[in-house]
C-alpha cells in the first residue's frame, strides 16, 4: 500500500493532534490496534505522557491475533494497556444484530471505558472517529456522542491518507495495515450473533491470511459462508491446493457451504441491506 502525497507535512499534522490533545489533562484512548486509534494513541502519549491510557475491550468478536497485535503496540509505544471483558453477547439488542448492532455494542465499550477513566481520574474518552468516516453508516457515532466521547483525528480533520502519514512518519510497523473491522461485522443484519458464528468466522479468515490473503473477509450467516477477497487473488483461491484447505476447514467447522463471492472485497458490503 502506498500513501498518497498530503499537502502539508504529517510532522505539521501530527503537531496539530498533539495540541489538540494537550487540551486534556489526561486521556483513555479507545484502543482497537488499528491505524486510527494508534495514532491517536501515539499522539496522545507524547503529548500526555503517562496521562494517556489505552483501553482495549476483549470480547469474542475480536480475534485473538488482533488482541495480541493491541498489546504489543501499546507496549512498543510504552503506553499503559488495560484489557477488559466486555459482555456484549449477553445484550439481547446486540444479538439480534439489526443495523444498530454497533450502536449497542458501542454503548458497552464507552460504559465501560467511561468507568475505567473515572477510576483513574481522568475526565476524557476519546476514539479513532476520522474525518472519512463522516459519510459511512456508523451507528456507533450515537453512542460516542451520548456518552461525552472525543473525536480528536475527526476534530483535527484528519482522513485516513492523512492518518496513515502519520503513522509511516512515525515509524509504526502497522501504517499500511487494512482494516479490521470486529468479527460481528461478517454476519448479515438479521442473522443473530452467536459465539459459534464469531468462532467460525475467526478461525477461516485466519486461515486465509496463512494461505497468503492480506486482505479477506468470511461472511457467514450459520449456513453459508462467503468468502470475499481482492479481485486479483480470486483465481488463486479455487487452485487445488487452496481450495483443499478451505473445504477441509469447513468440514471440520460443519460449514455447510462454502462460496466466493466474484465482485471481490468491499468494505461495508453488507450495509447495501440496510434500507431494502
Amino acid at each position: 500500500m502506498s500513501v498518497r502525497p498530503i499537502d502539508v507535512t504529517p510532522d505539521f499534522l501530527l503537531s496539530k493532534l498533539e495540541d489538540a490533545l494537550r487540551k486534556s489533562e489526561g486521556v483513555v484512548v479507545a484502543f482497537s490496534g488499528g491505524v486510527d486509534s494508534a495514532v491517536l494513541l501515539a499522539a496522545a502519549a507524547r503529548a500526555l505522557g503517562s496521562r494517556a491510557i489505552a483501553f482495549t475491550a476483549d470480547s469474542p468478536s475480536i480475534p485473538r491475533s488482533e488482541l495480541e497485535a493491541a498489546r504489543k503496540l501499546a507496549a512498543l509505544l510504552g503506553v499503559e494497556h488495560h484489557v477488559e471483558q466486555t459482555s456484549e453477547l449477553e445484550n439481547d439488542d446486540y444479538n439480534r444484530n439489526d443495523e444498530r448492532r454497533c450502536y449497542f455494542c458501542k454503548q458497552t465499550l464507552f460504559e465501560s471505558a467511561r468507568a475505567f477513566a473515572a477510576s483513574r481520574g481522568i475526565a476524557d474518552v476519546a476514539y479513532g472517529f476520522t474525518a472519512d468516516d463522516a459519510g459511512d453508516y456508523r451507528p456507533g457515532q450515537q453512542a460516542a456522542a451520548e456518552w461525552s466521547i472525543r473525536r480528536p483525528l475527526f476534530d483535527a480533520g484528519l482522513g485516513k491518507r492523512e492518518i496513515r502519514a502519520i503513522a509511516q512518519h512515525l515509524g509504526l510497523e502497522i501504517w499500511d495495515k487494512p482494516a479490521a473491522p470486529c468479527l460481528a461485522s461478517r454476519i448479515p443484519y438479521g442473522s443473530p450473533v452467536t459465539e459459534e458464528k464469531l468462532t467460525h468466522v475467526e478461525q477461516m479468515e485466519a486461515l486465509l491470511h496463512e494461505l497468503g490473503f492480506r486482505v479477506c473477509r468470511a461472511r457467514y450467516d450459520g449456513a453459508t459462508m462467503r468468502l470475499e477477497l481482492e479481485s486479483d487473488q480470486l483465481a488463486r483461491a479455487v487452485t487445488p491446493p487452496i481450495r483443499q484447505r478451505i473445504l477441509a476447514l469447513a468440514t471440520s467447522l460443519a460449514i455447510p457451504l462454502v462460496t466466493l463471492d466474484l465482485e471481490g472485497f468491499r468494505s461495508g458490503k453488507l450495509n447495501r441491506e440496510i434500507g431494502r
